[in-house]
């Protein structure tokens, strides 16, 4: 029998009425003739809740300790899950983490996995029973617990199908898909019925919120494909996301914005001591890299790093420690965000190229900066100025789905 895993983010499993409608679609496939592998997140917003009452304690907790408390969370769901399985007739065991023979390094909140030894859980499905993953951590190799950064479920789900040789990996949240743009900004946006993982990577980094940016070049890099699904519809076909997509037909997957970022943008030089390329160390030392950064080799000097605040233990504590390091060197923007357009027609379509280009001149006004990826174009705007442009490069860009 073939393997499936799922994986159900926080609002899936909020509360029990969620966690027996998760139980019983799991159910439901493993009737289908399928094995079944289920990663889970923590209910709710429980991780958030978490991290507040750590920084009630102290303003900067040690990461390691961080770890120790956030893994609670997930671990209340899996049991939970397991429970409500037992309830329905179905033999199920949960595991957490390091019992499903996830190795990482000893990165305490954004740990990366190294390795999956996954016999326990071929042994369970082996003997029939649902098997039940808490995602979002592992163990290291010197047996201390870790997390995995945000989205880090996501990754737990698509590590496990590539050392299982699952057949395939369901990702549900609580939308149906990837849509074109966050239908609460554009209501006329669309769903894709398919995206490469690169351009989903792209769309994830500058904001998209159905799939972990980290998760998906897991992904891309063992050539895993993975199906976004809503968990309220799971019958629905969602998107499917994955490295050989034929994009021959579409110029344009989607429009995103940010409007929580972190901004460094060094001026005069950038460290009066030191090198770019030694500030680039310092940098790098923090433990999270930019997801975008415009590097000025003459002496740092309009040098820009683009830092997701969600990914950091603590954004406030980062800011003091870069502010602390670099002094008048670092101008820090808290009140700006991003606006990000993705496509394979942006690196390869002259027609694409030139709209490209008419968009940037028509706005140059609101726009800042702008970050060029072979896949991605990227604007820096007021954070006030998100919303419409996202909603004019749609209307301009993505209307006609071309």
């Amino acid at each position: 029998m073939a393997i499936i895993v799922q994986k159900y983010g926080g609002s899936s499993v909020a509360d029990i009425q969620r966690i027996r409608r998760v139980a019983a679609h799991v159910v439901r496939t493993k009737e289908a003739g399928h094995r079944v592998v289920v990663v889970v997140s923590a209910m709710g917003r429980t991780t958030d809740s978490l991290l507040a009452m750590a920084r009630e304690v102290m303003a900067d907790p040690p990461k390691r300790e961080l770890d120790m408390l956030l893994t609670v969370g997930e671990r209340i769901t899996m049991a939970l899950l397991s429970m409500a399985l037992h309830d329905m007739g179905h033999e199920a065991i949960s595991f957490t983490g390091s019992q499903s023979g996830i190795v990482t390094n000893d990165s305490h909140l954004n740990a990366r996995i190294v390795e999956v030894r996954p016999f326990r859980i071929q042994d369970e499905l082996e003997r029939g029973r649902i098997v039940i993953v808490a995602g979002y951590q592992g163990t290291s190799y010197r047996r201390e617990v870790t997390t995995l950064g945000r989205g880090g479920s996501d990754t737990t789900a698509i590590a496990l199908a590539a050392a299982l040789r699952a057949e395939r990996t369901e990702i549900y949240s609580d939308v149906d898909g990837v849509y074109t743009a966050d239908p609460r900004v554009v209501p006329e946006a669309r769903r894709l019925e398919s995206v490469s993982l690169d351009e989903m990577l792209e769309l994830s980094k500058d904001g998209a919120k159905v799939l972990a940016a980290e998760a998906l070049d897991y992904a891309r890099r063992h050539g895993i494909a993975l199906y976004a699904k809503a968990s309220h519809a799971p019958e629905s076909p969602g998107t499917l996301c994955r490295v050989d997509q034929d994009l021959r037909d579409r110029r344009f997957a989607g429009v995103t914005g940010r409007k929580e970022i972190i901004c460094l943008q060094f001026h005069g030089d950038a460290c009066p001591e030191a090198s770019l390329f030694e500030c680039l160390d310092a940098l790098g030392e923090e433990g999270v890299l930019p997801y975008r950064s415009h590097v000025v080799l003459d002496g740092g000097r309009g040098s820009t790093f683009l830092y997701a605040p969600e990914l950091l233990s603590s954004a406030d504590a980062f800011v003091a420690r870069v502010q602390a390091r670099f002094g008048d060197a670092v101008a820090v923007r808290r009140d700006i965000g991003t606006v990000t357009l993705v496509g394979s027609g942006i690196a390869e379509d002259r027609e694409a190229h030139r709209r490209i280009t008419g968009f940037l001149q028509e706005h140059r006004g609101l726009i800042h900066q702008v970050f060029f990826a072979p896949l991605a174009v990227t604007m820096l705007v007021a954070r006030t100025d998100v919303d419409h442009l996202v909603r004019d490069m749609h209307a301009i860009f993505l209307d006609r789905m071309v």
